[in-house]
C-alpha cells in the first residue's frame, strides 16, 4: 500500500477529507522522526514501537576494489511490532 492508497483509506472509513488526512499523517511522521532522532521512543499500544537501535561497527569489502573496509556504527531507525499486531499476522 503506498501512502496515497493509505491517504484515500483513512479517509473513506473516517468519513474525513484526503487533505486533512494527508496533514495528520504528516504531522505523525515528523513527530515519529523528530521523537525517534533524540533517541525516545514512541510506543502505539497493540501496534507497536518506533525506536533507534544501534549497528555495530563492522569488516565489509568494497565491490569495487575487493578492499578490506571498516564500516562504523551507526543509529539506525527501528519499529517492533506489538502483540496486537503480530496476532493479526499470525
Amino acid at each position: 500500500m503506498t501512502k496515497q492508497q493509505l491517504i484515500e483509506t483513512l479517509a473513506a472509513e473516517t468519513n474525513t477529507t484526503k487533505r486533512h488526512v494527508e496533514q495528520m499523517l504528516s504531522s505523525f511522521v515528523n513527530v515519529v522522526e523528530r521523537t525517534v532522532a533524540k533517541g525516545e521512543k514512541v510506543s502505539i499500544t497493540g501496534f507497536g514501537t518506533f525506536d533507534l537501535g544501534k549497528r555495530a561497527a563492522r569488516r565489509g569489502v568494497n565491490p569495487q576494489t575487493g578492499a578490506e573496509i571498516h564500516i562504523p556504527e551507526m543509529a539506525m531507525p527501528r519499529f517492533r511490532a506489538g502483540k496486537r499486531l503480530k496476532e493479526t499476522l499470525r
